[in-house]
């Protein structure tokens, strides 16, 4: 993809700062190869893993925010999802397109991820990585050092930039090999093999289809409220998010966005704070600041004073506390 005579080969790999990562690039850094990394963020995974994995390792990396364009893609997969919302073959082939897409305008010579044949049955297969090879539109030039010697040849390998006999030959779920390379590059300190996509996680995916389903635009704060609370849904154009912890009042405090959303809190008792995203009408308001008042110290005989916030508008409204297992009716 760019000329590579007279200076040094240079390679982007994707980085989720597992173990695989890292010994991919080390792999390919122990041949003179130029290594950097790339890692995507969005609501539903970070690049944390990754900017500790380059912190360890000195492999420069560039974290870019991609929700926007992950977004089309979330709604629908070509390949459908996993066991959740996860759509795993093609948010690989996107992000190799992104990568890809740095590696004309940055020099680069070919893409790399640390993927192992066969250590997640559906989304490492070979069909599976020739899917996204596909339609990454970068097929030829994707190099998964440590399963090469058991995939096809790529076009870096052929044009001599990479030596495919120092290339490994590992696959299936077992972690032996990778530690044992890790011990031999220095490497002990290292995350867990488990994911960190909340798109895997049953719960959050629950809640991200309701939004879905109920709407067309989703602002990011929507996506980041998914995480936290318990969340109610009263009709096709109403929820709500009710603070458990401290913690998760002061979250709901802060993706509130006077603009659109209606806060609610209590005057007089300990209590959660409530958000409804996108506003609501007086009725579910009111419903809404009954559930408020049912999941805090409020007497249930009695009606309690609720502080609604919207806009730059504030007032006060009483109601009677509505208890949990009826409020529990409109759980999402």
């Amino acid at each position: 993809m760019s000329d590579t005579k007279n200076k040094a080969v240079r390679a982007l790999g994707l980085c989720s700062g597992g173990l695989d990562s890292m010994l991919a690039a080390l792999v390919l850094r122990q041949q003179g190869i130029d290594v950097a990394w790339i890692s995507f963020e969005t609501p539903f995974f970070s690049a944390d893993k990754a900017r500790a994995a380059s912190r360890h390792t000195g492999i420069p990396l560039t974290v870019q925010r991609i929700t926007d364009v992950y977004l089309p893609m979330l709604r629908q997969p070509a390949c459908g999802y996993g066991k959740n919302m996860n759509p795993c073959m093609d948010c690989h082939a996107l992000m190799f397109r992104l990568a890809g897409e740095r590696l004309q305008t940055e020099g680069f010579d070919f893409l790399f991820s640390g993927e192992v044949l066969g250590q997640r049955p559906m989304s490492q297969n070979k069909t599976s990585l020739r899917y996204v090879e596909k339609h990454s539109g970068y097929g030829g030039y994707i190099l998964r050092p440590l399963s090469a010697q058991l995939l096809p040849e790529t076009i870096p390998e052929a044009q001599g930039l990479v030596d495919r006999e120092r290339l490994l030959d590992i696959s299936g779920r077992s972690r032996k090999r990778q530690m044992a390379l890790a011990e031999r590059f220095g490497i002990r300190d290292y995350p867990a093999p488990a994911g960190g996509c909340l798109l895997t996680d049953v719960n959050y995916s629950r809640r991200l289809k309701d939004l879905f389903d109920h709407q067309e635009a989703v602002r990011e704060a929507e996506l980041e409220l998914l995480k936290v609370g318990r969340h109610f849904r009263f009709d096709d154009g109403t929820k709500i998010v009710v603070g458990r912890t401290k913690a998760e009042n002061q979250e709901l405090t802060r993706y509130f966005e006077p603009a659109w959303d209606i806060m609610l809190k209590l005057k007089s008792y300990p209590g959660p704070t409530v958000l409804v995203p996108r506003h609501a009408g007086r009725t579910a308001v009111e419903r809404a600041a009954a559930i408020c008042a049912g999941y805090s110290k409020a007497p249930l005989d009695r009606d309690a004073e609720i502080l609604v916030l919207r806009g730059d508008r504030k007032e006060t409204i009483p109601v009677r506390p509505l208890p949990p297992e009826k409020g529990n009716a409109f759980l999402i």
